[in-house]
């Protein structure tokens, strides 16, 4: 998750698209013009080596220049192509923000600073295309020069050798053809490496990625087959994103079974926490335990699998409805599957659909409201049946009738497994076993609804001034 965090899915999706397309095509049009080429370079300069060795000399004159030239104007290029297809990739991210940002440009009346952003880096696109098509465009006049030069050169050579009646006109003339033939593939190498340094431009912005760490290069190796009991404790636990911390020394334990709420100030660290347990970062110091094991023994895709999540934006897939739900569990049964949207109160308004369960989706569940997203979202994490459930503020995009049904789903949903509520409106979290407020990547207070507000401290604060960010 720190490589998407900082990369942006336009990038990404640049280098997965045009990279490889600048790849393939340099593949598919230069390996079978080089290997033609070779075939005729060989061939032209045998039946130059049998008509006359002297003259064959002359005409490789040309070669240390043409590969000198080329080598020179090869490293120059690819240094263009490799700085033309970085400022594309930005481009491409820079659109793909723009529209997924659509609403927040058009709000704001953002049209014309978007354009003039996206000139900015055209700009930069262009020039960096015009040199690289500046510096490639100089292989094809110089190679052209030096063929005209090597030609004259033989037929000095020639005419001086059967002047002096070694060797004769008829050969002389033979030599000349087969040299045209051999100088044509020397240009068609020379442009083909001019060719092939913008594909290596586009192989290493891949294998940038390629070989990237992935995250399961430190992998535990325990695969419970039984499940979890649902046991979670933090022990001293120290993370930052950068240099500077996010969490310092964070410890506490939650029994199998208990509703733990994490409550605090923006950016108090209450989401990082739920990153470091789902193992999307890694902990810098400190241990983190389910049921007495360290998780860095546990295989990541076993206790994901154990791990049930909804999270404040609802995320859907294109596809049905049905797809969607059953995304939490692929081998679901229907009647698991509507079990679950009905425990949901997803049920009632999927029937309501014109294609019920069958309903196809548009982008991200654009057809539907926000409200009905997140009730699918939350259907799937019931359908997946995790031994410990995560809900950050999975009821905030939804009207207050429907909050109160999805809390008493809740309710049942959270019987015998351990659940962890990232809460904003403290309401959704006072009956929980176990209030964790958090500031400043600290846990300050702890304990239930009514012993904090006893203690008359942030708890307390927040609780009598829901509005306010006691941070």
């Amino acid at each position: 998750m720190r490589f998407f965090d900082k990369t942006s899915h336009g990038e990404l999706m640049s280098r997965t698209t045009n990279d490889i397309d600048n790849v393939s095509n340099t593949l598919n049009q230069s390996l079978l013009q080089l290997i033609t080429s070779v075939v005729t370079l060989i061939g032209s300069l045998t039946m130059m080596l049998l008509l006359n060795g002297w003259l064959t000399l002359v005409a490789l004159v040309i070669i240390p220049l043409v590969t000198g030239f080329a080598r020179q104007i090869g490293k120059r290029t690819k240094s263009q192509f490799k700085e033309q297809q970085r400022h594309l990739g930005a481009l491409n991210g820079f659109i793909e923000e723009t529209i997924s940002g659509q609403k927040v440009v058009k709000i704001y009346n953002r049209e014309e600073l978007a354009a003039q952003q996206f000139q900015e880096i055209n700009a930069k696109l262009r020039q960096a295309g015009t040199r690289a098509q500046i510096f490639s465009g100089m292989m094809g006049p110089f190679m052209n020069l030096l063929n005209h030069t090597s030609f004259i050169l033989l037929a000095v050579a020639g005419g001086w050798m059967a002047y002096n009646g070694w060797t004769t006109i008829g050969v002389i003339v033979s030599f000349l053809n087969y040299s045209k033939q051999f100088s044509g593939p020397v240009n068609e190498l020379a442009n083909q490496y001019n060719m092939i340094q913008s594909g290596v431009a586009g192989v290493e912005r891949v294998f940038e990625i390629l070989d990237t760490d992935t995250e399961f290069g430190n992998e535990g190796s325990r695969k419970p087959q039984e499940a979890i009991r649902g046991e979670v404790e933090f022990d001293r636990v120290t993370f930052g994103y950068g240099d500077t911390p996010v969490l310092r020394e964070v410890s506490f334990a939650a029994q199998p079974g208990q509703v733990v709420a994490l409550v605090g100030p923006t950016g108090s660290g209450k989401t990082t926490i739920i990153n470091l347990l789902t193992r999307f970062y890694e902990i810098s110091e400190g241990t983190i335990r389910i049921d007495g094991k360290d998780i860095r023994e546990w295989d990541k895709s076993s206790l994901r699998s154990r791990l049930g999540m909804v999270l404040q934006d609802a995320h859907l897939f294109s596809g049905t409805i049905r797809d969607n739900i059953r995304y939490g569990r692929l081998d679901a049964t229907e009647e698991e599957l509507r079990s679950a949207a009905k425990l949901a109160n997803a049920d009632g308004f999927i029937r309501k659909l014109p294609q019920g369960y069958d309903t196809p989706l548009s982008a991200e569940g654009g057809n539907l409201s926000h409200g009905q997203r997140q009730l699918l979202t939350i259907a799937r994490a019931i359908l997946s049946d995790p031994s410990i459930l995560i809900l950050d503020e999975a009821t905030s995009s939804v009207d207050t009738r429907t909050e109160m049904h999805i809390q008493e789903a809740m309710k049942a949903l959270m019987q015998g497994r351990t659940s962890f509520v990232i809460a904003h409106r403290l309401s959704t979290i006072q009956e929980a076993d176990l209030i964790l407020v958090v500031r400043g990547g600290e846990i300050v207070e702890r304990g239930t609804h009514e012993q904090l507000l006893a203690l008359r401290g942030l708890y307390a604060e927040m609780h009598a001034n829901p509005s306010a960010d006691a941070g």
